[in-house]
């Protein structure tokens, strides 16, 4: 057996966006899941909205060789991975001096969160233009924009769930963001209101956005 493949510090994470072949196999499908979990797995499925994807399946583990079981598994029940994504749960750089309790709900979060299956995924990057880098701030700055950024996520308290992991080095962008929400209107509502922190308005580039609803596995085979 090959050796688990794992982060120092965190869970590897995996966002599988699929749509289904003729043959596809819901019973094997729900296998799959069930022996991701079995592994130590969490799995989140998703049912999808509009042309992009039908079905997301997100996995977060220790392994990154579990997760890639989980892939497989996912292929041969007949879902072909249109789009994927890469990461690491992770701690901001910005976040050092905050009580554990909350430093560990980011690096081995408790998913999907209860009442929250309005569900949304994008990945993003800091900027690296002339006149708008990112990344040639002083860190002090850097700071005070990303905290400015986190006084309005927290406005959202109790009605969105917010995971950003890191994925500079892993995936096409540096960040993949997940969001769990009460309604739809609400993960609207977040995205909105933080576009116009200076850190998103002038620092932030997006890529796709994938939205849908939390469902069990055992249900969303007969939505497919």
């Amino acid at each position: 057996m090959s050796e688990p493949m794992s982060p120092s510090v965190g869970l590897a994470v995996i966002h599988l966006f699929c749509k289904p072949f003729p043959e596809f196999d819901g019973e094997a499908l729900v296998q799959a899941v069930k022996n991701a979990e079995n592994n130590g797995v969490t799995v989140v499925t998703v049912s999808m909205l509009g042309h992009k994807a039908d079905v997301a399946v997100m996995g977060l583990a220790a392994d990154m060789r579990a997760l890639k079981a989980l892939q497989t598994g996912v292929q041969h029940a007949g879902l072909e991975v249109v789009d994927s994504y890469v990461s690491l749960t992770e701690v901001s750089e910005y976040a050092k001096g905050m009580p554990q309790e909350m430093l560990n709900a980011r690096l081995y979060p408790q998913l999907p969160p209860a009442g929250k299956n309005a569900w949304c995924f994008y990945p993003m990057s800091k900027r690296r233009n002339e006149g708008q880098n990112w990344f040639t701030l002083e860190y002090d700055k850097r700071k005070e924009l990303m905290e400015e950024h986190g006084k309005s996520g927290r406005t959202f308290a109790g009605r969105v769930i917010q995971l950003v992991t890191g994925s500079a080095g892993l995936d096409d962008f540096e960040w993949g963001v997940t969001l769990f929400g009460v309604h739809p209107d609400d993960l609207k509502e977040v995205v909105y209101t933080m576009r116009y922190d200076e850190a998103s308005a002038v620092y932030a580039e997006f890529g796709a956005f994938y939205v849908g609803m939390v469902t069990p596995v055992e249900e969303l085979i007969n939505e497919i």
